[in-house]
């Protein structure tokens, strides 16, 4: 789950952290307010969506310009401008894609002279199970470009859980970004807390870019983005309390109601599998017959009949989907309940798509028979090479 730059900073706030104040604005008549509270003399007006790349963006509609998402202001009635001038309107970067999001909430907060700009970022590094540090002197940018085009400019360490972060890590990325003086001290301090947040928050990124050396020689945390473990957020109801849901995927969403592990894709093959692998394999093997998924779903081992439908329902809403590939081998989970949710759903939302139904395992015969005296139009398979061939070619023809 991730969360809003206000929310990263207001966190970042609570455990010590350097950070410059701001006010957030849900509406462009509460923005002159919001910016009088803040002391200026130069302002930063900062639209709040989930994606990177705001300055570099674009508005989509002509009346808010091409400033893109981040603004300095000189005056109160200049930020509440640029504040309405935003609100309510499609911002277009390179993360959103060409669709964009629109922005439904601002932060407002007071200017930095920046002498210099790095970055500094922790994660959870999958080969190692550690949390990883990861640092550059070249801050403001995509970190991904750095690697892309000098990977050297890059520190990457991981902290041993038995010991925790120490002040010798500190001193590493304090080291390793060129600080000096009191600078270190406050790099070590800073380490530190972000290490504390991100255990104690089961957190799963916090990148910090740019963390900024200010003219007076001081660090600051001058932009934040944070990410959870969504399986963790029943430990914080804190956390959990900052998710913005408009910011979400409308599909991943009422697949997170049901229980069902659903990530969208872009393809034009819907899939509804059970088990994680399983589902991969059967997105691998479409690649290989010459399409592309549109979502992975995992229904899982014990879902119901409702499950079953509304996986089906979530799959059916996808504009992209041309066809839909249902490949189950049948465990705990039973093939007839498959069948019978597969039905149920076709019935309720309807079929425009061709529909290819894969069964094997535990009750297979009683869920095959369930299909064919359904009297609805739905191919068989009797493998997942067969079932895959069979829906690329009724999509494709």
């Amino acid at each position: 789950m991730n969360i809003h730059e206000y929310q990263a900073k207001a966190l970042l706030r609570s455990y010590g952290a350097p950070v410059s104040q701001g006010r957030v604005v849900f509406k462009a008549d509460e923005a002159k307010t919001a910016a009088g509270e803040l002391d200026g003399p130069l302002w930063v007006v900062k639209a709040q969506i989930h994606a990177g790349g705001r300055g570099k963006g674009s508005f989509r509609e002509a009346s808010a310009g091409d400033k893109g998402g981040v603004r300095l202001a000189k005056s109160v009635e200049e930020a509440a401008d640029h504040a309405g001038a935003m609100l309510g309107r499609t911002l277009v970067t390179h993360q959103t894609g060409p669709d964009g999001k629109q922005v439904g909430r601002i932060y407002i907060e007071d200017g930095s002279g920046i002498s210099r700009e790095l970055y500094l970022a922790l994660l959870v590094d999958r080969v190692t199970s550690r949390v990883s540090f990861v640092c550059s002197t070249e801050g403001g940018v995509d970190i991904e470009e750095v690697a892309a085009s000098t990977p050297e400019k890059i520190l990457s360490f991981s902290v041993d859980p038995v010991t925790g972060v120490q002040p010798f890590h500190g001193r590493r990325v304090a080291f390793s970004l060129g600080l000096e003086g009191k600078q270190i001290k406050q790099c070590v301090d800073l380490v530190n807390k972000l290490y504390k947040l991100f255990i104690e928050r089961d957190a799963e990124m916090v990148e910090i870019n740019p963390l900024i050396v200010s003219d007076e020689g001081d660090l600051k945390c001058l932009d934040a983005k944070m990410g959870f473990d969504s399986n963790a957020l029943y430990r914080q109801p804190d956390i959990a309390s900052l998710r913005d849901e408009s910011e979400e995927d409308s599909k991943e969403l009422a697949a997170s109601k049901f229980d069902l592990n659903y990530i969208a894709l872009d393809g034009e093959i819907g899939c509804m599998v059970n088990g994680a692998g399983l589902a991969m394999a059967t997105m691998d093997i479409i690649k290989l017959k010459g399409a592309e998924p549109a979502n992975f779903l995992d229904v899982g081992g014990g879902a119901t009949k409702e499950k079953v439908t509304e996986a089906f329902k979530i799959i059916t809403s996808d504009k992209n989907v041309k066809g839909i590939l249902v490949n189950i081998f049948g465990g705990i989970m039973r093939c007839d309940i498959i069948a019978e949710g597969v039905i149920a759903a076709v019935k309720d939302v309807g079929l425009e798509v061709p529909l290819v139904v894969r069964l094997e395992g535990t009750n297979v015969e009683k869920g095959k028979e369930i299909i064919k005296t359904s009297g609805l139009n739905v191919i068989a398979a009797d493998d997942l090479s067969d079932a895959a061939a069979k829906i690329v070619k009724a999509v494709k023809g």
